[in-house]
């Protein structure tokens, strides 16, 4: 069983590191540079309507599972008496808590701002508002997409045999 656990875990920890640090490498690469082209107010318009979708279970499961899975590879790796992978998992599982402190502390506030600054039909000064939203958001998600790849990079190697 302990067999079982010490392959299943580290893997799925980084499959969901993966994962996650594929959602955010998309929006560095696509979807907000496609977002860069559109108008001030088609772009907060789907710019709200990518917040309230991805709001969902599979986005859950990943977001969470992430560093979850990667505690427990650390704690696996840390009972095993294996420096080696014990540090890179360990490493990797600081990158994705480096990754969602940023999303909690920098993209879903301005995410929220965006949201309370009126409907879009409605907006006074819709490239205020998008100035005030975009450099910042996307600055800071290319953060958390080089974190969260790092953490990748870490969970793999803690697969390989030292």
């Amino acid at each position: 069983m302990s067999e079982m656990v010490f392959g299943v875990v580290p893997v799925l920890a980084a499959v969901l590191t993966g994962l996650f640090a594929g959602l955010f490498l998309s929006f560095s690469m696509a979807v907000m540079p496609g977002l860069a082209r559109a108008g001030d107010r088609a772009m907060i318009e789907s710019m709200r309507g990518i917040n309230t979708a991805i709001l969902n279970p599979l986005f859950a499961v990943v977001f969470v599972g992430a560093p979850v899975a990667a505690l427990g590879s650390t704690a696996l790796y840390a009972t095993s008496g294996s420096p080696t992978p014990l540090v890179w998992s360990g490493a990797g599982l600081v990158l994705l808590l480096t990754a969602m402190v940023v999303t909690f502390a920098v993209n879903v506030p301005r995410n929220n701002a965006l949201e309370q600054a009126g409907t879009t039909e409605h907006l006074g000064d819709p490239a205020a508002v998008r100035a005030a939203f975009e450099p910042g958001w996307v600055r800071w998600n290319h953060v958390r997409s080089l974190a969260s790849v790092a953490a990748l990079v870490c969970s793999v190697m803690a697969l390989l045999p030292a």
